[in-house]
């Protein structure tokens, strides 16, 4: 998640934001009927922790351990074709705030406030975005860190998704990840008010020596978030503590 915002200044930021969005719900539209590759790889059927049938995820690597695309406080296996990329928050917001193109006054606090938004969520920053468009779905599997000390997977959990807005129907429930780390998840409806549409989304978040962590799964609507569940579920069977 490259926030580039102290470039082109606040209004273009949310413009550009918006023009992404909106390109990817006709890119959506577009593929509406085929199969996506996620959805389709493997042929055996597994039941996921919400009751929903998917296909098992091919796992295509590791992001975690020193070396990878992603030094994490934990570590997973992510689904073949999904993208890694590593975040660097602090830097990005340092790079709003001194303004690269010099600007500054309404322009600037815009600018500002898109790229809190994108990299800050309640008590965790945007660590790492693992991109699905490669497997042929729209959508990021994202992970957050929070701060050494705040280990309450649970209380992180809701603050974080007390800090998104237009949530409903959320539903927590703890569990163990196959790995044998602690964890809660939760599973939410989110209405994005522009667009007049409500979609459903999780999320899960474990508590590590370094701080917790969430990992946070999204995508453009309902049927994109449902087909990436595979590498959702991975994530969630292969975690453990790096």
């Amino acid at each position: 998640m490259q926030v580039r915002v102290g470039k082109v200044g606040g209004r273009a930021a949310v413009a550009a934001a918006l023009a992404v969005l909106l390109g990817g719900c006709a890119e959506a539209a577009d593929d509406d009927g085929k199969t996506s590759a996620s959805a389709s790889a493997g042929a055996e059927g597994a039941a996921g922790d919400n009751g929903k049938k998917a296909a098992a995820a091919d796992r295509g690597g590791t992001v975690g351990p020193a070396g990878s695309a992603c030094e994490l406080p934990v570590s997973f296996g992510i689904a073949k074709d999904w993208k890694p990329k590593s975040i660097d928050a602090d830097k990005e917001l340092s790079q709003v705030s001194e303004g690269e193109d010099g600007g500054n006054g309404e322009d600037g606090d815009l600018a500002g406030e898109l790229a809190e938004a994108l990299l800050r969520q309640g008590p965790v920053t945007a660590a790492c975005e693992i991109d699905a468009k490669p497997s042929g779905n729209i959508g990021f599997l994202r992970v957050w860190k929070g701060r050494p000390g705040d280990a309450d997977a649970g209380g992180v959990l809701r603050a974080f998704v007390a800090a998104e807005k237009d949530v409903d129907k959320a539903e927590y429930h703890s569990f163990k990840t196959g790995g044998g780390v602690a964890a809660v998840e939760v599973e939410y409806l989110k209405t994005n008010k522009l667009l007049e549409e409500t979609k459903e989304e999780s999320a899960f978040a474990v508590g590590t020596p370094d701080g917790p962590v969430v990992l946070h799964l999204g995508g453009l609507d309902t049927r994109e978030h449902e087909e990436m569940l595979p590498a959702y579920d991975l994530a969630k069977r292969t975690l453990t503590l790096s």
